[in-house]
């Protein structure tokens, strides 16, 4: 008998460790086929490069725009989503479906069209700032965010906790601020990395605008030589990285401090201490 169960125990455990190995295979598959070109283009660029792309005209001020307006449309567009996705889930439940068919239209309309109809009637002193752009990219960011909050918000008993937490007197803002957001942690991340990530590598209505972000100036500038280029073009992945793993650095080691059933009593607390 024990020899048969003994037997049975292998037999079981086959499929477990083929399953295994088999992540393991598509793993390194995945590996090779995304790091060995990253690699041969490094290895192509040389470390010289990296000093001449520095000290190329227009590299920091192209760089420091992308970084600003990934800012403005990260902090715009989490202002917007986050607050009508909650009344929606919460207060019309109805027009979630027309909410998401809303959401998707960027996506299907060119952003040819979309820079086109913006330029035609926006104010004119907000088309000679950057912000019209910033302004723009939060229309192309809204199917990301917004489905990245949607999905957050329906892993959580909402209404339950929303209730609970007016009935121990905390104010809307309050509860938003200090109830749902650190519960919503990876909505917000997931929204937050998503908007940054199509910041940084969106070219076409940056170019149509006339401004000079870091993707059209890996383009339009004159290189002097093909290692430079390449050498922008790994630079430019290396900064979206960065920031995406700040973003998610931080946002983690905010939700571990702020995301527990304390805050519920807390905002409560200090709505009634006002």
């Amino acid at each position: 008998m024990a020899a048969v169960s003994g037997q049975a125990r292998r037999r079981r455990s086959l499929p477990v460790l083929r399953r295994g190995l088999w992540r393991w295979v598509i793993l390194i598959l995945a590996a090779m086929y995304f790091l060995l070109p990253l690699y041969a283009a490094a290895r192509f660029a040389g470390i010289k490069a990296y000093g001449a792309l520095i000290s190329q005209s227009g590299f920091t001020t192209a760089l420091w725009l992308s970084v600003r307006l990934a800012v403005i449309t990260t902090a715009i567009t989490l202002a917007l989503m986050l607050p009508t996705a909650v009344y929606v889930h919460l207060k019309l439940p109805g027009l979630r479906r027309v909410l998401e068919s809303l959401t998707i239209l960027p996506i299907v309309i060119p952003p040819v069209v979309l820079i086109t109809g913006v330029l035609q009637v926006a104010p004119g002193p907000l088309k000679s700032t950057p912000y019209l752009l910033g302004l723009e990219y939060v229309v192309l960011a809204m199917p990301f965010a917004y489905r990245a909050i949607d999905a957050g918000l329906r892993a959580l008993d909402l209404k339950t906790i929303v209730e609970a937490s007016n009935s121990l007197g905390a104010s809307w803002s309050r509860t938003l601020m200090q109830v749902i957001m650190p519960n919503l942690t990876t909505g917000l991340l997931a929204a937050t990395v998503l908007t940054v990530a199509m910041v940084l590598g969106e070219y076409t209505m940056a170019s149509l605008d006339l401004y000079t972000t870091f993707p059209v100036w890996l383009v339009t500038n004159d290189q002097s030589s093909a290692t430079v280029t390449v050498a922008g073009s790994i630079f430019s992945l290396f900064v979206t990285w960065l920031v995406l793993l700040l973003i998610t650095v931080v946002g983690t080691r905010r939700g571990r401090r702020t995301g527990r059933p304390v805050s519920l009593f807390t905002a409560a607390r200090q709505d009634n201490r006002d």
